[in-house]
């Protein structure tokens, strides 16, 4: 496993990241494909074994029972300190007014409770789940701000919004000399490319770390474009990103299985590849239900792809409406 720095940041991590929605309590949140505690723990270890040290999940994942389960499983199959553990706040956690969002008492709120499900004093990266429209980034940022000076949080993060939201954002903590965010996990793959106008360019200006969600477009481009999952026919979100441009997304999964079938590689890796040779992508996120999905991640990180094999992917591409955000 390669490792690399989060940014601009001193922090190390693994070139893949462990996305870990698709460890849960399948009986809880909205989510029924998930895999219970006892088929995810194998493949956390697995992860971890493998080198990887980065994990991602969420206080929202399967009503928390993700972050139970992670917890459990760091605890477990390696020390704490070599793991880099990132957790997301502003979905919905109960009914209610105060349920939900970027507000100083949510965010206060849910680290505690968060830290608490992951049984640590600390995560490494507190990112907020989408911009909350309803709250003033003002009372975001200072309150995420404080959660650092407590010890509660080593760096922030942020996820897909407008380039705009961002630079924003990254403004108003400079200057106030708040905790700047660190890192940025937005929506890129080969289906679905408009970060790289606007985002990815701001980001890598200003040292933030790219960790894309989705590297493998919900696993459309490890199979043929009529292939289907459980997953795929599950998942409400899923199903808004990816069925705009048919033709051309058909186009680039041919591409993705010309060159997989060329190198003699899974799909996956090609996929994947393409992303790791982006400067500013320091560690896609990718969910992991079966130990090939872990084997194939690790190993797209040295799968060096030529600079026809990128053009050959690329070229199908047809522009999009902005999708990802929430």
């Amino acid at each position: 496993m390669d490792y690399v720095k989060l940014g601009s940041t001193g922090l190390e991590v693994s070139r893949v990241c462990l996305g870990c929605m698709t460890y849960g309590d399948p009986r809880r949140g909205n989510h029924s494909w998930t895999l219970p505690e006892d088929e995810s723990r194998p493949l956390i270890r697995q992860a971890i074994e493998a080198g990887i040290n980065f994990l991602d999940t969420a206080n929202v994942y399967s009503d928390g029972s993700s972050e139970e389960i992670v917890g459990r499983a760091i605890k477990d199959f390696s020390r704490r300190e070599e793991i880099v553990l990132a957790t997301k706040v502003n979905s919905r956690m109960r009914p209610g007014p105060n349920g939900a969002g970027l507000s100083r008492r949510a965010i206060l709120g849910e680290i505690d409770h968060s830290l608490k499900r992951l049984g640590t004093d600390y995560v490494d990266l507190y990112q907020i789940h989408r911009w909350d429209a309803s709250t003033p980034i003002e009372e975001t940022l200072e309150a995420l701000h404080d959660v650092v000076k407590a010890g509660k949080a080593r760096y922030i993060g942020a996820s897909s919004m407008h380039a705009w939201q961002f630079a924003k954002a990254l403004y108003t903590s400079r200057l106030n000399g708040w905790t700047e965010f660190v890192s940025m996990q937005n929506h890129v793959n080969l289906l679905y490319r408009e970060e790289e106008r606007e985002m990815l360019p701001l980001c890598e200006d200003q040292g933030v770390a790219v960790i894309p969600w989705s590297p493998l477009a919900r696993g459309r481009l490890t199979r043929a474009w009529d292939e289907t999952s459980e997953r795929q026919e599950t998942d409400a979100f899923g199903g808004t990103l990816y069925n705009a441009h048919v033709e051309a997304n058909r186009k680039i999964i041919e591409a993705v299985a010309a060159i997989a079938g060329a190198r003699g590689v899974p799909k996956a890796q090609v996929a994947l590849a393409w992303l790791a040779q982006k400067s500013v992508v320091a560690a896609p996120i990718v969910g992991a239900s079966k130990p090939s999905h872990i084997t194939d991640a690790v190993a797209a990180v040295s799968l060096g792809l030529t600079d026809e094999e990128i053009a050959a992917l690329e070229a199908p591409y047809i522009p999009q409406k902005i999708a990802g955000f929430l």
